[in-house]
């Protein structure tokens, strides 16, 4: 795929999102019936469904995710299922488009009648129905974007965030900035939206209120950001961090390259996957550029030696037609088990209000780094992320973990959750 078609056109969906949230907040509740059956529940399936970019600008990468999730869900399947159930998951395209985005997720939920939405994707997408999923009292699990919109117990009961968030990601990167590199110049480029927002107020939560030697702002509407580089150039600036999708990541890079200029990179989750940026910047020189890149992660590495990651390969192979095997892939395979273990705490007659009691009680596992902070005061998964570095073609963790709550950065010792039951929950 080219570098420019998951790009173009992103910047007007901010004005869609503001019409489409208008139009969701006139929804009303559907009635409960007590004696009604529980939605998407059978005695033999559970069917719960998303809404991601298959096509249009955000498909590249993004479509990925879906696709290994629903492998990951027909591996569960062959397993038995989850309490004697199968998962059906059903897959719909919104471009990445908020407009699209509320009809689907209609359709999904009035139409197919699904359990729950899972790993709903995009920020200004997901927005578009959070309204509509709440008052509807449908389970809203593991949105799959670092913003910290998904994170509000008591005016979206029924959402739950699975990234770590942006502050989180860019609080840690500045900590590790601070912590190796005292002596250096930090900079941030960023997007034009809540994105570039949380990820100045993660920066500065360390170093400070204008602590930033200079920050540079970028619209995914313009594929050019020689000015933006240019202007980091000239303030000196050493390490860069970047709050920035796959493409612009590369932009970036390719963009200072072409300058003559390389400072240090480094990047949240959302721009630092290493066979993503390949496919960008190109086999002759997207290991050389990216030779020490720093990124953040909280799920098993592509890198490193994890049972998971093992698994997630064998069923990737079996499974997903052996598509390309990437941190896309990984993302989509954890957020399958994930919600496979809330199911199957849910009990075996599992209900919409028992669903959400699993996830906020605090006892999922997961398969992160770090343990799960869900609980009845928070619906963020993550709040923390460990470091990792691009070495020699190699992305993979380098044991520097950070903890981010109230406003503090701790470094903290990695506990990665050991694959049990060869990734079966409740078997």
């Amino acid at each position: 795929m080219s570098q420019q078609s998951p790009l173009r056109r992103i910047a007007t969906l901010a004005m869609a999102s503001a019409v489409v949230i208008a139009l969701a907040g006139c929804s009303t509740p559907a009635p409960a019936d007590p004696e009604a059956a529980t939605p998407g529940v059978t005695d033999d399936t559970v069917t719960i469904g998303t809404h991601t970019p298959l096509t249009g600008p955000a498909a590249a990468g993004y479509s990925s995710i879906s696709a290994a999730a629903t492998a990951y869900f027909a591996y569960l399947n062959d397993q038995g299922g989850i309490n004697g159930r199968d998962i059906e998951y059903i897959v719909k395209d919104d471009g990445y488009n908020p407009a699209t985005t509320l009809t689907v997720v209609r359709e999904l939920v009035q139409e197919d009648e699904v359990f729950a939405i899972v790993n709903g994707l995009g920020t200004a997408p997901h927005t578009a129905v959070l309204d509509f999923l709440n008052q509807n009292e449908v389970p809203d699990l593991f949105v799959a974007s670092g913003s910290t919109n998904w994170n509000q117990p008591e005016k979206y009961p029924f959402t739950f965030g699975f990234n770590a968030d942006y502050i989180v990601e860019s609080a840690a990167l500045a900590q590790y900035a601070t912590d190796e590199y005292p002596d250096k110049k930090v900079c941030l480029l960023g997007q034009d939206d809540d994105f570039g927002d949380e990820m100045i107020e993660g920066a500065e939560l360390v170093l400070g209120e204008g602590g930033l030697t200079h920050v540079e702002r970028y619209s995914t509407s313009n594929q050019d950001v020689t000015a933006q580089i240019g202007a980091l150039k000239a303030a000196g600036c050493e390490i860069n961090i970047l709050g920035t999708i796959n493409g612009f990541t590369a932009l970036a890079l390719g963009t200072a390259a072409q300058l003559g200029w390389f400072p240090q990179w480094f990047s949240s989750s959302s721009g630092a996957d290493y066979p993503t940026l390949i496919g960008y910047l190109g086999e002759e020189v997207g290991p050389q550029l990216l030779q020490g890149f720093v990124g953040t992660n909280y799920l098993p590495a592509l890198g490193g030696d994890s049972d998971w990651v093992t698994l997630f390969q064998t069923v990737n192979d079996e499974y997903n037609n052996g598509a390309p095997f990437d941190g896309n892939t990984i993302y989509g395979m954890s957020v399958a088990y994930l919600f496979a273990e809330a199911l199957a705490a849910a009990g075996e007659n599992p209900t919409r209000e028992s669903l959400v009691d699993a996830v906020r009680s605090g006892d999922l596992a997961g398969n992160g780094i770090l343990p799960l902070s869900f609980s009845d005061d928070s619906h963020a998964a993550y709040l923390g992320v460990g470091i990792s570095i691009v070495d020699q073609g190699v992305q993979d963790y380098v044991g520097t973990t950070y903890s981010v709550e109230g406003g503090k950065v701790t470094s903290v010792e990695p506990a990665p959750v050991a694959l049990t039951a060869e990734g079966v929950p409740g078997s």
